[in-house]
């Protein structure tokens, strides 16, 4: 399979996620590449900070896949919401989301969204944090509700769906990459792609 998904530079790219959210934004860059899981544990380390938390686990994802697969290009990602230091990640349950939003409402949250290019092969290793600041309306308990019936955001971190109705929670995003709100920073990927060799507009 991967030697079907050679780049034009001659190294396959993977995809070290299963996210359906960054698997369709990479696929905006029509680039044939495969997907793998990466077998990481996502705990945060005591103290550690949002920025430092998504960093740390782009990085170890996007090791852990080449392991396997060390003549590819391999893309690892992770974003953490950053409430004034304090990482909130993926809800997984109705309550936990409601208690997110609830925290959420009316303030100012980054959304820490690393991402680290890997090839084992040629050692090379890249990683760049781009920051989503966003602040969110000053939502009732009804909205927060219905948004939750709607979109059941259980997978994103801070319960954010921004792609989807999850826009209409908020007031105002701050970014330099519009990409990475959704979980795949891809002008910062770009830029590390055609540094490890990728072509991408050849």
């Amino acid at each position: 399979m991967l030697q079907a998904l050679a780049t034009l530079a001659g190294r396959p790219v993977v995809l070290g996620s299963t996210s359906a959210y960054r698997r369709e934004l990479l696929s905006r860059l029509r680039l044939p590449f495969e997907v793998a899981s990466p077998d990481v544990d996502e705990t945060p380390q005591p103290g550690e900070a949002p920025q430092a938390l998504a960093r740390r686990l782009a990085l170890a994802k996007a090791r852990e896949v080449a392991t396997r697969f060390p003549q590819a290009v391999v893309i690892g990602s992770d974003q953490v919401a950053d409430l004034d230091g304090e990482p909130l990640g993926k809800p997984g349950d109705h309550e936990r989301a409601v208690e997110q939003l609830r925290r959420m409402r009316g303030r100012w949250v980054v959304f820490q969204t690393a991402v680290a290019v890997v090839c084992q092969a040629s050692g090379f290793e890249q990683l760049d944090l781009a920051p989503v600041r966003v602040r969110f309306r000053e939502l009732s308990d009804a909205e927060i509700e219905s948004y939750l019936r709607a979109e059941k955001p259980y997978d994103c971190a801070g319960s954010a769906r921004s792609e989807g109705l999850g826009i209409a929670l908020l007031e105002t995003i701050e970014n330099d990459d519009p990409t990475a709100l959704v979980g795949l920073p891809l002008m910062r990927t770009c830029r590390m792609l055609r540094a490890a060799g990728v072509q991408l507009l050849a």
